[in-house]
């Protein structure tokens, strides 16, 4: 997959520089994440239904350390 060129901040990234959080920039198939600390490193892909699943179970606080091991 091409490194995508439009990355979106977490609006949880704080004041400051904003340097502490996750981006995340939108394909048509998958999801590519990364540390704004470290933008030149190879993003994480994940398939956007996956992405969808996880952040699901995010908003709705189910998600526990037992579900990611």
């Amino acid at each position: 997959m091409a490194t995508p060129g439009i990355w979106r901040k977490s609006s949880y990234s704080g004041g400051g520089d904003g340097n502490n959080c996750v981006e995340i920039a939108r394909r048509p198939t998958h999801i590519a994440i990364r540390d704004s600390k470290s933008p030149a490193r190879t993003p994480l892909t994940v398939r956007a239904g996956a992405f969808v699943t996880f952040i699901g179970a995010l908003n709705a606080d189910r998600l526990t350390a037992a579900d990611v091991r």
